[in-house]
């Protein structure tokens, strides 16, 4: 893993948090920089900080306008010095189950042609991925994961698809994902799961934390159907 660290980049964002841009790509050494930002100053206890929300590059910082501002706050980060990168198997590994064709991956065939790639070839190139989980973002449970294998990635389509169903497992470019809530979506999909991403009814609806990883494995029709059936979570 590449040690070297970044001098991160402070933005203002309103009148009320501010942002610590660590880069612009999806990055593995990147990432561990950010939570390792916010960890530090989650543990610094900075007066007036109300919440930090990690991303793929970038850590937001809300605080209390009422009780700091830019610059304070913006000063007590600087003081914490070099974030220093975590070791990246520090999350928790979770198993997501995929069933792939049976009229279950819209895209699957359309990937493949673009890809150069037989069908077979690009699910288990999506099986081969080491996914991270980088960020939440855009719809409840929504987990970003970076790892697509590069001989898989495709820019998003140049239109949207209307009222793709939950459990739709997507991809574009370096990022993959599995939906939640019926949603228009341009990513390519290629499979479906009943693994639940989101669950409102939990303490916890979010399962999964920014930092863990992800493998996915391939399940069969009978044993999609058996898990939905079950209400499964998995």
């Amino acid at each position: 893993m590449n040690q070297s660290l970044i001098e991160p980049a402070i933005q203002p964002v309103g009148d009320s948090g501010l942002m610590v841009r660590f880069g612009a790509a999806v990055d593995p050494d990147i990432h561990a920089q950010v939570l390792e930002a916010d960890s530090a100053i989650s543990a610094a206890g900075i007066e007036g900080v109300t919440e930090l929300i990690p991303s793929f590059a970038a850590l937001f910082v809300g605080y209390d306008p009422l009780q700091t501002d830019f610059e304070t706050v913006s000063a007590a980060v600087r003081a914490l010095g070099p974030m220093k990168s975590k070791e990246r198997t520090s999350g928790q590994i979770w198993q997501v189950p995929v069933c792939y064709g049976d009229g279950l991956s819209p895209d699957l065939a359309e990937v493949a042609v673009r890809t150069g790639l037989s069908e077979e070839e690009v699910i288990n190139a999506h099986l081969s991925g080491d996914y991270l989980l980088y960020m939440y973002g855009f719809a409840p449970g929504y987990a970003y994961l970076g790892g697509v294998p590069k001989e898989i990635q495709l820019p998003r389509k140049t239109a949207p698809v209307r009222d793709i169903p939950a459990g739709a497992v997507m991809i574009a470019g370096p990022q993959a994902l599995v939906t939640t809530i019926k949603m228009p979506t341009g990513w390519w999909i290629i499979g479906q799961s009943p693994f639940q991403f989101l669950r409102p009814g939990e303490d916890n609806p979010f399962p999964l934390a920014v930092g863990d990883r992800v493998q996915f494995t391939r399940m069969s029709r009978d044993d999609f159907e058996r898990a939905v059936g079950q209400g499964a979570k998995t």
